[in-house]
């Protein structure tokens, strides 16, 4: 890509260009993509709506820049591998040019099935390349895709549909996913006895069990494809979109219980993307690619589909985990297709590091050129281990921190041409902003890029801290929350004024590097997946026994944060002896397996003020085991409660 940085020096420049005149910079990186026709105004926004609009009255397709302008020179190469979760199954690849007929055939198909431009599009599918044939589709002709991760329940599928408005479900049968079958279809079929929005469900056969079939609802993806091919290919066009059309709705958990529709734009989250995978991975032609992300996730919608497939990259698609059917999985798909790039979540990491380094031996590993992380910090004895056993101390490490809210990469070293420092994610991408304010919005000294400088050559001083915003516009900014803008407002922009505010905490060194310290708010980051602690305690005080809840997070070897639940019964349920199996269940139940409780306690009473509000702070520290410094308890209704919840810590 003509936008690669190839140098130190040469990111300073670009950082300092892309904040000193933003607009041209942008433009500039912007004229490297197809349009339909080009922009009138690069940029315009206003953080107190908030309002941000990037490449007004530019008309696109992304993909077009995805798909259609690479097939002269790329058409035969491979868009994408597909690993199957069974290592005996046969694996797939399309070339660029199946791909795009994949896409074509689908949009039909779509069509077919009464889909409009500006249709919302609920899709819950298992990792196989149907998926991303989706999501292209979708994009195509202009309908708003909403994907679901396969691991949440029917209550939190049908919450999403009903914020969405989605007309149309596609789904598959089921899905493997390690040793299990997982029951996709079935779980759609409860969600939609709960929602009365979706008119039409279009299921792929993955694994052939038996499923029910809702007559005039209900039809087969194979079945819809053989009408398109006996049909034949009406138009391939790609609808033309504006630059500020909605590309897709993707929910994120909350400080409260209702889950947030997160919404990108199409030409800002296509560049910004596309930039960000081109810059930080240093990605080169013929390159293999494999991102661990499902796509279900912010990661796999940006460098599993979207970015790579951009810039014309061979991305690697993993329907499996990475220790079934042995912890050597990860390490058989590198030595298999000679993997370049391994982009990969720390939970991931500090699971594999616990069974030793047994699963690597005999496996080639040669071909690795970059790793990196996602989802949250990479603490420095996996980063170590990472860096020992799996890049033999030959391949940079990007450890990378954004947020589904941010579209893409924000602060990430460039690999191999900034340096890494363990624990730390290092310096801002070109056009990011970042500052350190305190609690008051008062800037931190030595914390703002553009005034301190982006990187201090050889400084000295001290580190400093503060909460973590952003206080100029990039591309792939969010720009709403789905039918709710008050809420993006209230949640990102109003805290402090005239910055988008990231509800993290985080450390900026002498040099200008960024350490983010975790979240300031009331989310939890279990295995690099944003879960909302109110989330937590509305499904856990659905259960019947159940009169009150508050969730913690504390320190988990494995998933970075644990869920640790304080729960009080009623008389009833107390004389019963509920297990805690069973609220274990209500919570998987309602939101899924993905919320599931690592520790359950069961308390007569929670720390609580006078004027009945839960003292979490308390319920934290004594989560993590620090059970001296609690502070000032006499304010509390019955300080004796900590007492008791201290001495029956599980």
């Amino acid at each position: 890509m003509p936008f690669q940085i190839n140098s130190f020096e040469q990111y300073l420049s670009e950082y300092q260009k892309s904040i000193d005149q933003p607009e041209n910079f942008w433009s500039g990186i912007a004229e490297h993509f197809t349009w339909k026709k080009k922009w009138d105004k690069v940029l315009e926004w206003n953080f107190k709506e908030p309002s941000v609009k990037w490449f007004q009255g530019g008309k696109l397709n992304i993909t077009e820049n995805c798909l259609d302008r690479h097939l002269m020179e790329k058409a035969n190469d491979p868009a994408i591998i597909w690993e199957p979760n069974d290592p005996k199954e046969k694996n797939r690849i399309l070339s660029y040019k199946e791909l795009h007929g994949e896409v074509c055939r689908f949009v039909q198909v779509l069509k077919n099935n009464s889909v409009k431009k500006g249709d919302r599009i609920c899709i819950y599918m298992p990792m196989v390349p149907e998926l991303a044939v989706a999501v292209l589709a979708c994009a195509r002709m202009g309908a708003i895709h909403s994907v679901i991760f396969g691991g949440y329940s029917a209550q939190s599928i049908a919450d999403r549909i009903e914020d969405a408005s989605c007309s149309l479900v596609l789904t598959a049968d089921g899905g493997n996913r390690g040793g299990k079958d997982i029951l996709l279809k079935d779980t759609i079929d409860e969600a939609l006895q709960k929602t009365g929005h979706v008119k039409k469900v279009i299921v792929l056969k993955r694994l052939g069990n038996k499923v029910n079939m809702v007559d005039g609802r209900d039809v087969w993806w194979h079945d819809e494809i053989k009408k398109v091919e006996s049909q034949g290919l009406k138009d391939t066009t790609a609808e033309a979109m504006d630059a500020e059309d909605i590309l897709f709705i993707l929910y994120t958990s909350g400080s409260t219980g209702k889950p947030k529709g997160v919404v990108h734009t199409v030409a800002g989250y296509m560049i910004y993307t596309t930039y960000s995978f081109v810059n930080v991975f240093q990605y080169k032609p013929g390159q293999i690619y494999f991102c661990t992300a499902d796509i279900g996730w912010i990661t796999g919608h940006s460098y599993t589909v979207y970015g790579p497939l951009c810039a014309g990259a061979t991305t690697l698609m993993f329907e499996g985990i990475p220790s079934w059917p042995d912890p050597g999985r990860f390490w058989d798909i590198v030595d298999k297709y000679k993997v370049n790039i391994l982009y990969t979540a720390p939970t991931a990491i500090r699971s594999l590091m616990g069974f030793g380094t047994d699963p690597i031996k005999n496996k080639d590993l040669s071909s690795l050129r970059v790793l990196g992380t996602v989802g949250e910090p990479i603490n420095e004895e996996a980063w170590h281990w990472y860096d020992e056993h799996i890049g033999k101390h030959k391949c940079p490490i990007v450890d990378t921190w954004w947020q589904t809210e941010t579209g893409g990469i924000m602060i990430s070293n460039l690999a191999g041409i900034s340096k890494g420092k363990p624990s730390y994610a290092t310096l801002p991408l070109p056009g990011v902003i970042p500052l350190l304010v305190d609690e008051n919005g008062h800037p931190v000294p030595g914390s703002d890029a553009a005034k301190d400088g982006v990187f201090h050559k050889g400084a000295s001083g001290p580190t400093v801290s503060g909460n973590l915003c952003i206080r100029f516009p990039w591309p792939s900014i969010i720009r709403t929350t789905y039918g709710d803008h008050e809420r993006c407002r209230v949640n990102y922009f109003a805290t402090y004024p005239g910055m988008y505010f990231t509800g993290d905490g985080a450390l900026r060194d002498a040099e200008g590097n960024y350490r983010i310290t975790g979240r300031v708010d009331d989310v939890l980051n279990v295995s690099g997946h944003r879960i909302g602690t109110a989330e937590v305690e509305n499904a856990i005080n659905m259960h019947p026994e159940v009169v009150e809840s508050a969730v913690v997070g504390y320190p988990h070897d494995i998933k970075g944060q644990g869920i640790y639940a304080f729960v009080t019964l009623g008389k009833e349920g107390q004389e019963k002896g509920v297990k805690k199996e069973s609220v274990v269940s209500e919570v998987v139940r309602v939101i899924g397996v993905i919320a599931r409780p690592d520790k359950i306690q069961f308390v007569t009473g929670l720390p609580k003020t006078r004027s009945g509000k839960i003292m979490r702070r308390i319920l934290r520290k004594i989560a993590e085991g620090e059970m001296e410094n609690l502070g000032d308890i006499s304010t509390l209704v019955d300080p004796a409660v900590v007492e008791e919840i201290k001495k029956g810590k599980v």
